[in-house]
């Protein structure tokens, strides 16, 4: 997600066309499978990770990236151990543009995905490329066959070939690169499908919209899994044969409802697949707010099959969380319930847009980001 100091008409624009696309956008909500509170695991008290934006668990901790962000101090990744505290930081050589999501290969290579684009004029989105070890992570930069686009998923298949997921109403875009990525060209994608996300009752703080727009993606350790995530909920697509574009174009997810969190645009999976990890960002929060990374229970995975990847090499699997530290619980309510009508629905278009051309920017940049 990107802040812009003056928001005009087209970020107005792009709010008011994602309501009516969201809105309108054919399907039946799901309230998503009951499941127990989620578990809080450390929350992070460094300053500069106010705007989490992407998350991978290690072994020993986390990993996770801001979004883009003005200060120097705020554009690194960031390695934490199990407390959620920083250990260690690595820049970047250049500087990029929206760091949105991060993902980790068979090898503990991290990929960061530097794919966010809310003013839709980017040029060129990159992946940054950090081998177990390095110092500095490398630039790899990808153009869209059909114009910009905002996006704030990655996904790695089963080849560790990247997917890119956009971030629209009704139906995301899937990309992948036409040839392997190398520094200092730009590598075309292709678009190879699209994802419907069911629709689901989730509170969140952005109402239907909210429930509908990918702000987060991960691929299980075993490279069976995958999951999208919303402001709302996380959906959970099984990958047998590392196929994970026909997994998200013809497979049905299970639902696990993440409720009411603040600006929820993390998710990572623990490393022996059997939970999900999310974070908020806490930069638009009540003053002293923290980011807290949350544990989600997954049901147990299926046995595991032939051709199916091996879990990374260096953020190998473990068999529970990181070394949680004790954190006070937070409430978490649940779903709210009722499928919307189509006068409903209809209702809150037109208050939708109402609100948007009132207040301009306030939570125009921060849904549509």
């Amino acid at each position: 997600m990107t802040r812009t100091g003056g928001v005009a008409g087209r970020a107005r624009w792009t709010v008011a066309v994602t309501v009516l696309t969201v809105a309108l956008w054919p399907g039946t909500a799901v309230a998503g499978r009951s499941s127990p509170d989620p578990v809080p695991v450390c929350q992070i008290r460094d300053p500069r990770l106010t705007e989490i934006s992407g998350m991978v668990a290690t072994d020993a901790g986390f990993v996770v990236v801001n979004d883009s962000a003005d200060e120097a101090s705020r554009r690194r990744i960031f390695f934490l151990d199990g407390d959620c505290a920083v250990v260690r930081t690595v820049p970047y050589p250049s500087r990029p543009r929206d760091t949105e999501d991060l993902a980790v290969g068979v090898d503990g290579t991290l990929w960061v995905a530097d794919i966010g684009d809310n003013d839709r004029s980017r040029d060129t989105v990159a992946l940054w490329k950090l081998a177990p070890g390095a110092g500095r992570p490398v630039l790899h930069r990808m153009a869209y066959p059909d114009g910009p686009h905002d996006a704030e998923a990655l996904l790695l298949d089963g080849a560790g070939r990247p997917v890119v997921v956009t971030k629209q109403g009704g139906a995301a875009g899937l990309y992948t690169p036409t040839a392997p990525l190398r520094p200092g060209t730009t590598t075309p994608l292709a678009r190879v499908g699209q994802v419907r996300l069911p629709a689901t009752t989730t509170a969140n703080p952005f109402a239907f919209v909210g429930r509908r727009l990918v702000t987060g993606g991960a691929t299980a350790p075993d490279g069976r899994r995958v999951v999208l995530r919303t402001y709302a909920d996380a959906f959970e697509f099984d990958v047998p044969d590392g196929d994970v574009v026909a997994a998200l174009t013809g497979g049905t997810p299970r639902v696990v409802p993440l409720p009411d969190e603040p600006q929820g645009e993390s998710v990572a999976y623990r490393r022996d697949g059997r939970a999900l990890f999310t974070v908020s960002e806490t930069a638009d929060q009540p003053p002293g707010s923290r980011p807290t990374i949350l544990r989600y229970a997954l049901p147990a995975p299926a046995p595991a099959a032939s051709g199916t990847r091996a879990p990374a090499g260096t953020a190998g699997p473990t068999g529970g969380d990181p070394t949680p530290s004790a954190v006070p619980a937070a409430g978490t309510p649940g779903g709210s319930g009722g499928v919307r009508s189509l006068l409903l629905g209809v209702g809150v278009i037109v208050a939708g847009l109402l609100v948007v051309s009132l207040t301009g920017a306030g939570r125009a940049r921060r849904t549509g980001r």
